[in-house]
């Protein structure tokens, strides 16, 4: 399958689909179709409108849909979204609330790449906006990214992390949601052993697979099942011509998605008939409850074919983060290493998964942090989703991490001090030419370079 006529043949396939639908949409609602006394024309209308919505949303990243929040002394406010460190594979972005003045809570939500968009986490920004300044990993679509970037794996992954962090300063508070929390957790202790000036105050793990041998679930025992070899052969492809990253090899959204669809192929198939006799019936509306939940569910991304593997085999497989082994740039992470910063772990007791005990296992590893530093939580009745973004995130888990947060305030606050002053004397006198290219961020001088 590692071919561009494969992804082609897949994108030609969600396109030809996505004009079917707007086809068929335009036919039945054509004029002269009101006078024939038959609900047919009706129905081909709501199936090309639903159709034509389903395939187009496909290759869309979604917007972030915050325009504004509500501050507690009751004005609302305009939010703008800020790219404060752009790299080629993700930016680091924040949500300005205008004229607002800085809170004294700062978070920072490392958003997972399996798949989906760092929208998904919307809500949970959402919720968390009115309380904190807030900032977010917006990974980027791997089949836009020219192959001239070079490679993104899971060190690569790591090290934006490790960026990120020292950009944001030793009094962030990092909330890693699922996926990236093994990897957040090894940014942090790379920077507790060669950086510890710039090492976070505190560290929420939500739902992540710390270790994932610790509590089976269907992701983990496709991880055992599949060969490496044979998981390269079946999901990996080049990316078409049509896109900006032509040639690249890639895990595509699309790949993954039919994988997502079929776990749950019935219900989904019940969602969409059903959303189609609403459409017909003029019951549904852009905004409805549907409309709301698949405009994010059907939008993927690609990831870079490293980075899919590497998950795989070295978070999965060889459990290098579970068993303390994993390696960075040729240098090997000891997870031991921090000391000076609270961990606090979630998990949902349903949740099929990330299964409980998979999270709360960074505990156990952070062998070198003392207890009062360390805080777990099970969440009754809660499912993968739901401990991030549903109804027990915002009525119990949203306010126990920033209740974790305030506990922990003040930690870090000399350090902070220190490299605010040493930003505000590094700072130009003279702004630079808008047409200046951006540099990457530099390292300081740390070992030689040789994120489900």
């Amino acid at each position: 399958m590692r071919y561009m006529a494969t992804y082609d043949l897949m994108e030609t396939l969600r396109n030809t689909n996505q004009w079917l639908g707007a086809t068929a949409a335009a036919m039945g609602s054509y004029p002269a179709t009101a006078l024939v006394p038959n609900p047919f024309f009706q129905m081909l209308a709501a199936w090309g409108d639903v159709t034509e919505r389903t395939f187009h949303r496909m290759t869309v990243k979604p917007d972030w849909g915050i325009t504004s929040v509500v501050t507690k002394d009751g004005r609302e406010r305009l939010v703008e979204v800020e790219k404060l460190v752009e790299r080629p594979f993700g930016d680091l972005i924040k949500f300005n609330a205008v004229g607002r003045a800085p809170r004294e809570r700062r978070i920072l939500l490392v958003a997972p790449m399996s798949g989906h968009y760092a929208t998904l986490l919307r809500s949970t920004v959402n919720s968390l906006l009115p309380d904190a300044d807030v900032y977010i990993t917006d990974w980027h679509n791997a089949r836009d990214i020219p192959v001239s970037e070079g490679k993104f794996d899971i060190e690569d992954y790591t090290l934006y992390l490790v960026d990120f962090m020292r950009h944001l300063g030793p009094d962030i508070n990092v909330v890693a949601v699922c996926q990236p929390a093994p990897l957040t957790l090894a940014a942090t202790a790379y920077l507790a052993e060669l950086d510890p000036e710039a090492q976070p105050q505190t560290l929420t793990l939500i739902g992540g697979p710390i270790d994932p041998d610790a509590a089976a679930t269907d992701v983990t025992d496709f991880g055992r099942r599949v060969t490496m070899g044979q998981l390269e052969e079946t999901a990996i492809q080049r990316v078409g011509f049509k896109y900006d990253g032509a040639g690249r090899m890639v895990y595509p959204g699309l790949l993954q998605l039919a994988g997502f669809m079929s776990m749950n192929a019935e219900m989904h198939s019940k969602a969409f008939t059903d959303q189609i006799m609403r459409v017909s019936k003029g019951e549904a509306s852009d905004h409805d409850k549907h409309n709301k939940f698949y405009d994010e569910y059907l939008a993927v991304m690609d990831m870079t074919a490293e980075f899919y593997l590497s998950t795989v085999e070295r978070l999965f497989k060889d459990s290098e983060v579970a068993r303390n082994e994993f390696v960075v740039d040729g240098h090997k992470i000891d997870l031991g290493a921090v000391t000076d910063v609270a961990v606090k772990t979630v998990e949902g007791a349903k949740d099929d998964i990330t299964a409980p005990g998979q999270c709360i296992a960074a505990l156990d590893l952070l062998t070198g942090l003392s207890d009062d530093k360390k805080a777990s939580h099970v969440e009754p009745g809660a499912g993968h989703y739901g401990i991030f973004a549903g109804k027990s995130w915002r009525n119990n888990i949203r306010p126990m991490v920033l209740e974790f947060i305030d506990q922990n305030t003040g930690r870090h606050a000399e350090q902070a001090e220190k490299k605010k002053a040493q930003k505000t004397k590094a700072k130009p006198l003279t702004k630079p030419a808008k047409n200046k290219k951006r540099e990457p961020m530099k390292e300081p001088s740390l070992p030689t370079r040789i994120p489900v």
